[in-house]
């Protein structure tokens, strides 16, 4: 399958096509990972409890045309283009959409600290290339939109973000709000200046740096946590054709209301399914993404003070007679199902957490009586620097080595220790072999004490290897150029033990290279959704 490129002229307050030499930095696909019930749903194992998700150019012909006839006539994007605020070539997207019974790929996230981590970059540029993927084999205008869940509150998510600055991880974060439980569109952002100058110094000498003044802008004063959000994420996306779409935005919320209404009169029936549907699960030794809470329904109700809380069950058909569109949400098991019921989705770009609640959004949509939104796995994986590739080599070490965030400082500070204490700890080893073995081995020895010669020689060997984790620890003490590197590589690659995409900021690696981040993943993430269609 070719890939789809677009061509729109490029608005944007910045450019990131200045930079270095695209072999500087390049991308390697990684498994998605993810609990249990995830792997198991992307291995096909689940289907049952998912959309089906078309096979061929053929089978997403046939869905595509499915979404389109059921929004033909409906006015979609008007009702919605005041929560994209799109230009340029977001827009055009959209408009080609919406007026030539086109379609949409939708994916999202909650607001992050500085746009949060890597991945939030990764699934908006795999959503792009499935879109074009899709425009390709569908033959009809295909926009891809992200979706902002400004709305979200879960501020300890949105608070934070991890850069490599000065060979080591560095973790930011906001300071805690004042008034708990808003939106993340009413948090106020507070000062997030020395947190932006931290960021600003990982970058180096940043060629690309119109990212960091897009950031400055965004992460301005009186901003709010999401809107800061939102302004980055438009500065970065739409020049790529990616709509960013408000989540808070009262237009959404009146488009969602009808929904929010019916979730709310069926909220008996569905908290039955959800709670049949966590039983199916725990049956097949697995664990619900979502816990089930059987009094709460799933719409948010936002009080007085602008603080957001779930509906009970009990209160729900009150709920429903007296409130506005205003003053409704869902959470994250309805979003998806409001989500597909005001745009002409196709599909929805998800990561591994994802994939596996989309196991009980399912049981949502029925009960509900509405159709089931379809996920596809977003493209994962790793940004690897020509430095920390050398590094690697210098080390003689893989990335893999790094996945045990101790294991290779270990290692590393073993072979620190100098020639005549690693010759003395191993002829220590060898003796003590050489000793308890003969002693096993000699007639008078009986089985009982054939089992005490063990057990000493496990107790001695046991005294050895702690007194090399003594010498080993005073290596690490002491530093050395070798355990610096060890820090940095294991900072950038599996920071916290945690692969790269999900802790590190992308800002730093747009800043450094520009482009060729993009074009980097952009081209892996063709390669991921070609398989995605293939049905692979």
């Amino acid at each position: 399958m070719r890939q789809v490129r677009w061509t729109q002229p490029i608005h944007a307050p910045f450019s990131l096509r200045i930079v270095a030499e695209p072999a500087l930095i390049r991308a390697i696909t990684r498994e998605i990972g993810g609990s249990p019930l995830a792997r198991r749903a992307l291995s096909g194992g689940l289907p049952e409890w998912y959309a089906s998700r078309p096979k061929g150019e053929s089978g997403w012909s046939a869905a595509a045309e499915v979404v389109s006839t059921e929004f033909a006539g409906s006015r979609w994007l008007e009702a919605l283009v005041p929560a994209f605020g799109a230009s340029g070539a977001a827009l055009d997207r959209l408009s080609d959409s919406a007026h030539k019974n086109g379609i949409v790929v939708t994916g999202g996230q909650q607001p992050g600290l500085f746009g949060g981590p890597l991945y939030v970059l990764n699934k908006a540029i795999t959503l792009l290339e499935m879109a074009n993927a899709l425009a390709l084999a569908t033959g009809r205008p295909v926009a891809p939109v992200f979706w902002a869940a400004t709305d979200d509150a879960d501020f300890a998510e949105a608070s934070h973000v991890s850069v490599v600055r000065r060979g080591c991880l560095d973790a930011l974060a906001m300071d805690a709000p004042e008034v708990v439980g808003l939106s993340m569109a009413r948090t106020p952002l507070g000062d997030v200046s020395a947190q932006y100058e931290r960021l600003a110094e990982a970058c180096g000498s940043a060629p690309a740096a119109g990212i960091l003044s897009a950031l400055r802008t965004a992460y301005s004063a009186g901003a709010t946590v999401g809107g800061a959000y939102l302004s980055l994420l438009r500065s970065v996306l739409e020049p790529l054709g990616v709509a960013v779409l408000d989540a808070s935005h009262e237009s959404v919320r009146r488009a969602g209301h009808e929904t929010m209404l019916r979730a709310l009169a069926k909220a008996d029936g569905v908290a039955d399914a959800l709670s049949a549907r966590s039983r199916e699960i725990a049956s097949r030794d697995l664990r619900p993404q979502v816990a089930d809470v059987r009094n709460l329904s799933l719409v948010f109700e936002t009080a007085g003070d602008g603080t957001r809380q779930r509906i009970p069950v009990s209160a729900a058909s009150a709920a429903a007679k007296r409130d506005a569109a205003a003053m409704l949400g869902p959470n994250v098991l309805l979003r998806p199902v409001m989500e597909r019921q005001i745009l002409p989705t196709v599909c929805y770009i998800g990561g591994a957490g994802e994939v596996a609640y989309f196991a009980q959004v399912s049981a949502v949509a029925e009960a509900l009586g509405v159709a089931v939104p379809r996920i596809v796995p977003r493209w994962s994986g790793t940004l690897m620097e020509s430095h920390i590739e050398s590094l690697l080599g210098e080390l003689d070490a893989t990335m893999d080595d790094f996945v045990d965030p101790h294991a290779m400082e270990g290692r590393v500070a073993r072979e620190g220790l100098s020639h005549d204490i690693r010759s003395a700890i191993g002829e220590l080893h060898a003796t003590v072999d050489a000793v308890s073995g003969r002693l096993r081995n000699d007639s008078q020895t009986s089985e009982p004490l054939a089992r005490s010669i063990g057990s000493m020689r496990a107790g001695v060997e046991h005294r050895l290897a702690r007194l090399e984790r003594r010498y080993a620890a005073a290596v690490k003490r002491a530093g050395s150029d070798a355990l610096r590197s060890v820090e940095l590589v294991r900072a950038t690659l599996y920071p916290q033990g945690e692969p790269q995409e999900r802790v590190l900021s992308f800002v730093p690696f747009l800043a450094r290279y520009g482009s060729a981040v993009i074009d980097t993943i952009r081209t892996h993430a063709h390669e991921h959704v070609a398989h995605v269609i293939q049905g692979d």
